[in-house]
């Protein structure tokens, strides 16, 4: 794009003159983020055509993969790498008087997601533009993204994420490839000489779909895939009309309104009846525009639409989108005319399903009533495939109600969005070997043993583009002049670091980079907080979504532990650490915002504690994003990946921190095993039940925490101390509830079961910080073997194993 840096100063300058009309000397921030966007989409938009270009003609097979979160990060500098221009174009900014990283900051962190499903989604999108494939990420282009979180005295308190408050560079607004989405209404098959030959819907309501696409760039490659972003308008006519039989322009405002709030927050509360049914139609018009759209791209191909599974592969990224089936049945057989046999097997051989959870209530379920109600076409579809699926299971095994009635799609009330996922689906694989392992063998067992073929395991992935190469130039340059540079196409190669395994040299490198970044959180944390925190501390770090599972209890309890010690035992040896947390809690999550006031209480009785806080601080960065995380993870000394073993399905967090040295503590659970099982026992400190012991105690029901409580004299004293007269309670009850979970309720994550080990195995850390030789070697293993968690080799494997797709030959 540029050949040196004065070619691209002279383009930048006369860009910024153009577009927003000032001189150098005048021109803000802002002025020089809107001017370098407009100038990198100029060279996209070259490619981008083209990459469409070449799809078409050469009728490549393409991935849409529908997701209700894209968890993007700011895109200027990952664009900036994926391009090769990082260097000309920091060199180019810091002569004209700008610096990169500050430009960088004037890009909105577009929270589209609410954790590690959507940061997944955004991995898989860099790796397939990267790789050469031709896959897609449809979703929605939500107004108001994961809230913006403020803490106030302590409190979670939740504000509108205003992400579009600033101008989105990237996006591209398409109203000519507009889908009109229905809901509600009445449908009537019409029928000839007694034969139902065609559905005829009416009386529903009528939005319209409108695409925003984003351009996601390949690594050095002239790749350019697209994120398409839905955004719900009214049809005005359709809304004038319904306006029409009330009265004043009040009832078009308040019917267009209505409308659009399908787009406007990303999972609306659904904790009351209108809450559900606007989630309902968030998911059914993000998975009818996405179907009708890419049953519209195939069109084009002028090709029959049995060849349909040959060239779409769309793939379902958890339940959310599982409407996609009935979805593509309902478009095939009303629209296209075809049979419901050859419709059927079109959709099957198309759609493909991941399961991200083992926990129940995150597998979702709609009511009989509410979805009849606002999609009665689709109810209708999937009734049939109910009635079609239990046929055959009656065929294969009659007499058994029992088990027809558990693998039943609509059941007891509610359709059941796993089951249907499931039965729709040629594939559906689980996130680590831990995780499709319990689904083969408990959670979805009926199912296995139905359709053994289907299931399978694809471990996730993160992209070392982003989470090593962006985020941790420092480090990434090390790996560069000790290996090459040959791991940043082929990630596997970082395996060659271990060669430096016993240089003292090398060691003592990594560890400066570490305390680099280290020094630089440090005063970021000054900056934000106020607090001031030591770098040469142990930086122990637990970020993630706030939840019961994920155990941010467990290392609060922890904390309140060692200040009881350092208290009552002022010569007690233990090595200084920053606990460092960020987290979100869903705004109707009670126990998960009172764990955060919790963290913040105990935060506040440490720091204020000149007894204790020369060697321990607690830190809570609020409101955490992609590009927080970005500044958090090269800085972490220990990752906590602590939860509940059986219960995170695989975790994404704990690659990242691999990928940049840090160690983790973790339970063996998710994608923690395949971390030891790649380290060793030496390079990782793990703790805690293991999850076929969790599954037994669920099983048996034979846990008791009040046992534990009563036998451990630590456990009992820092659990007291959440209620009776302390520091942390100080008398009062605000964390009754709490302390009722672990005891009254019987700690449903088993939390004071792992207790003990945790507290060992912590001890064990501090010992084994003291010796910066052989951390850094357990950093550098990790770093070294890190490259089998690149969402690259996902990707690989869901391209061979799955999708049935090639890179597309626009490599360069």
């Amino acid at each position: 794009m540029f050949s040196d840096k004065e070619e691209f100063k002279r383009a930048f300058s006369e860009k910024l003159e153009a577009i927003q009309g000032k001189k150098m000397e005048s021109a803000t921030d802002v002025d020089a983020y809107r001017a370098l966007g407009s100038l990198m989409r100029e060279e996209i938009n070259r490619n981008w055509s083209q990459t469409n270009k070449h799809y078409m003609d050469s009728k490549e097979k393409q991935v849409y993969y529908f997701s209700m979160e894209f968890l993007m990060g700011r895109l200027l500098g990952n664009n900036l790498l994926n391009m090769q221009l990082l260097t000309v174009i920091k060199n180019g900014l810091d002569e004209l008087g700008f610096s990169l990283s500050e430009i960088e900051e004037e890009e909105s962190d577009a929270g589209l997601g609410n954790g590690g499903l959507g940061r997944l989604a955004a991995c898989f999108l860099d790796s397939l533009a990267s790789l050469g494939y031709a896959g897609h990420g449809y979703g929605i282009r939500y107004k108001y993204g994961m809230f913006d979180q403020r803490i106030i005295d302590g409190y979670q308190v939740e504000l509108p994420d205003q992400w579009l408050s600033r101008e989105f560079v990237w996006e591209v607004r398409r109203p000519d490839e507009a889908i009109e989405v229905r809901f509600g209404g009445k449908v009537e098959m019409v029928n000839h000489k007694g034969v139902p030959l065609k559905c005829k819907h009416f009386d529903y309501e009528q939005v319209r779909a409108i695409p925003y696409d984003v351009p996601i760039v390949g690594y050095e490659n002239e790749t350019v895939n697209t994120l398409r972003l839905w955004s719900a308008e009214s049809n005005d006519d359709d809304t004038l009309k319904k306006a029409s039989h009330q009265s004043g322009s009040d009832s078009f405002l308040e019917h267009k309104r209505s409308l659009e709030e399908i787009s406007e927050f990303l999972y609306p509360d659904d904790s009351h009846e209108e809450g559900r049914r606007l989630r309902l139609k968030q998911e059914y018009f993000l998975v009818s525009a996405g179907v009708q759209s890419a049953v519209r791209n195939f069109e084009r191909l002028e090709l029959p639409l049995a060849l349909f599974p040959e060239h779409a592969a769309l793939h379902i990224n958890d339940t959310h989108p599982a409407l996609v089936i009935p979805e593509l049945m309902r478009v095939l057989m009303d629209e296209k005319g075809l049979g419901w046999e050859e419709a059927w097997r079109i959709t099957q051989s198309s759609v493909s399903y991941t399961n991200h959870t083992t926990l129940s209530e995150a597998l979702e379920t709609w009511p009989v009533g509410l979805v009849r109600t606002l999609l009665p076409r689709i109810f209708m579809i999937i009734n049939e495939i109910n009635e079609r699926f239990c046929q055959t299971l009656w065929e294969k095994h009659p007499g058994e109600f029992d088990r027809i009635a558990s693998l039943a799609i609509v059941a007891d009330g509610v359709v059941k969005m796993a089951h249907l996922s499931i039965v729709g689906s040629h594939s559906i694989n689980g996130v680590a070997k831990l995780h499709t392992d319990i689904l083969k063998e408990r959670e979805m067992k009926i199912f296995y043993d139905t359709f053994p073929e289907r299931f399978n395991n694809k471990t996730n992935g993160i992209t070392h583009r982003r989470w090593l190469m962006h985020a941790n130039k420092p480090l990434s340059r090390l790996i560069s002049e000790s290996i090459g540079e040959q791991w940043m196409q082929k990630p596997d190669y970082l395996q060659d670091l271990l060669k430096n395994k016993n240089d003292k040299s090398f060691l003592h490198q990594l560890g400066n980079i570490k305390q680099q970044k280290k020094e630089e959180l440090a005063e970021f944390i000054r900056g934000y907080t106020g607090l001031v925190v030591d770098p040469s501390s142990i930086f122990d770090v637990h970020i993630k979504r706030l939840h019961g599972y994920k155990r941010q209890l467990l290392n609060a309890l922890h904390i309140m532990h060692l200040y009881n010690e350092l208290k009552e035992n002022p010569n007690f040896n233990m090595t200084p650490r920053t606990f460092i947390f960020g987290a979100k809690a869903a705004p109707s999550y009670h126990f998960a915002k009172r764990v955060i006031k919790l963290i913040h209480t105990v935060a506040d009785v440490v720091n204020r504690d000149p007894m204790v806080n020369d060697r321990m601080k607690v830190v809570f960065l609020e409101n955490y994003s992609v590009s927080l995380a970005e500044r958090i993870i090269p800085a972490t000394n220990v990752s906590e990946q602590i939860s509940t073993a059986s219960k995170e399905a695989s975790g994404t967090g704990n690659m990242k921190f691999m990928m940049n040295g840090a160690i983790t503590l973790g339970t063996m659970d998710g994608a923690n095993v395949e971390i030891h099982d790649l380290v060793g026992d030496d390079y990782i400190y793990a703790f805690g039940l293991s999850s076929d012991e969790v599954l037994e105690f669920y099983r048996n029901g034979s846990y008791s925490s009040r046992q534990v409580y009563n036998e451990d004299d630590r456990a009992r004293h820092t659990i007291d101390q959440l209620i009776h007269n302390s520091p942390f309670s100080k008398g009062e009850m605000e964390f009754r509830d709490i302390y009722d979970n672990l005891l009254m309720y019987n700690d449903e994550y088993f939390v004071l079961k792992d207790f003990a080990s945790y507290i060992d195995t912590q001890s064990q850390i501090s010992k084994d910080f003291l010796d910066a030789h052989l951390w850094n070697k357990k950093s550098l293993v990790n770093i070294a073997r890190s490259g089998k968690f690149s969402s690259d080799r996902t990707i690989q494997e869901y391209a061979s194993d799955i999708w049935k797709i090639q890179p597309s030959g626009i490599l360069k």
